[in-house]
């Protein structure tokens, strides 16, 4: 199969679930024989427009855009809809709700099945202003309509297309990216002030919608003698949220900004956390907590759908969404109940290694892909949603 993908930064990843979900499935795809063409952002690859590279097999052709909020991506997505009609692909993939604003353009003058992945409704992000909030939902409507395939990463979202446009969608999970060795002496996290087992961890952009002003509030209100709360994480368009996070935490010792943590620092100081916490309002299904169960951390989250899917039944501690009461409440008990913690965590690592696996969800995705092209009696979404979707626009 010849495949284009549409939606990602670019590769290699450095931040955002997208790019390390690309870094891992495409080139599992290329192995296997198929061609890969990914159209990228030359402001993320510092490639000059056209330039293409190789990465594990992974074509990545960077395009250009400019460098402000949101135009960029918009830019980026048209001019690979436009590329991608213009050259004969098997598939072509989106990935997100704002690119997949243009799967109309492939879907009218192109034969390539057009195939979706939702990873989670981006126009409930804080960062995004009236209008971009409105493109992106355009956009899910655009791919609701012209996606021959739509693939969501959780059971809330697949109920959230199924009640809202009455669309069937296809639940292929994220699953944590692959760690490598780390340091065994714990020597970068020795310099940061922590002490192994000993520090919540909060990993994730520093946005408003994740809440780790929620978090420090809750640290700096209960009490925790000898644990320290480390947020680590980099800034996605919201410099001002950020400073004032910084400005909240500047003169509290126990909290430790570590920034934005690749490779081994990473690997290093997730797996030395006592605790990972994430307290946020909106996930899809968020990939750091995958990575902190797969790693045995115990985790506490907030009870938002996509967590509860992760770690209830006993797989860690949920409490209410947006409650800092809850929260302080949750963190006190669980670090004065180490051995629960302990059981929790062995619960998740275990749930993770049976149900969330790279080459599972690339040989689902293939299979799709597979089903699309092969089967007569694939469903035309495109026909058959013109009256439900009218109906649904014609509501709100």
């Amino acid at each position: 199969m010849k495949i284009a993908v549409i939606g990602a930064k670019g590769l290699p990843p450095k931040q955002g679930g997208i790019e390390h979900y690309c870094a891992e499935v495409y080139p599992r795809m290329v192995k296997q024989g198929h061609c890969v063409d990914l159209f990228a952002r030359s402001s993320y690859t510092d490639c000059s427009w056209h330039d293409r590279y190789d990465y594990e097999g992974v074509q990545v052709i960077s395009l250009p855009g400019l460098t402000l909020r949101g135009v960029d991506a918009f830019i980026t997505s048209a001019l690979g809809a436009v590329a991608a009609s213009a050259t004969k692909y098997d598939i072509i993939h989106f990935h997100a709700l704002g690119p997949s604003l243009f799967t109309c353009l492939p879907r009218l003058v192109n034969s390539a099945k057009i195939v979706v992945t939702c990873q989670g409704l981006d126009w409930q992000r804080a960062k995004w202003g009236s209008f971009s909030t409105r493109v992106i939902q355009l956009g899910e409507k655009a791919a609701v309509r012209f996606a021959h395939g739509l693939v969501v990463v959780s059971d809330a979202l697949q109920s959230y297309f199924g009640q809202t446009y009455g669309r069937n969608t296809v639940y292929i999970p994220n699953a944590p990216a692959s760690y490598g060795e780390s340091d065994p002496s714990f020597g970068y996290g020795t310099q940061l002030g922590l002490q192994q087992g000993r520090y919540m961890l909060f990993l994730g952009r520093l946005v408003p919608e994740k809440r780790p002003d929620l978090l420090v509030d809750a640290f700096s209100a209960m009490s925790a003698p000898g644990w320290k709360l480390v947020l680590a994480g980099g800034v996605s368009d919201t410099k001002l949220f950020t400073s004032q996070l910084l400005e909240k935490v500047a003169n509290n010792r126990n909290i430790v900004f570590a920034g934005e943590l690749r490779g081994q620092r990473l690997w290093e100081i997730v797996r030395g956390a006592g605790l990972f916490v994430l307290p946020s309002d909106v996930e899809g299904l968020p990939l750091a907590m995958l990575e902190a169960m797969r790693e045995g951390i115990p985790v506490i989250a907030s009870d938002i759908p996509p967590h509860k899917q992760l770690i209830s039944g006993g797989r860690g501690k949920l409490f209410e969404a947006g409650n800092l009461t809850c929260c302080i409440r949750s963190l006190e008990w669980a670090i004065h109940h180490p051995q629960e913690l302990v059981g929790m965590a062995v619960n998740a690592q275990r749930h993770v290694q049976l149900n969330y696996s790279w080459d599972h969800i690339t040989s689902e995705t293939l299979k799709l892909y597979t089903t699309l092209l092969t089967s007569p009696e694939t469903v035309d979404i495109y026909e058959q949603s013109q009256t439900g979707l009218a109906e649904v626009v014609g509501k709100k």
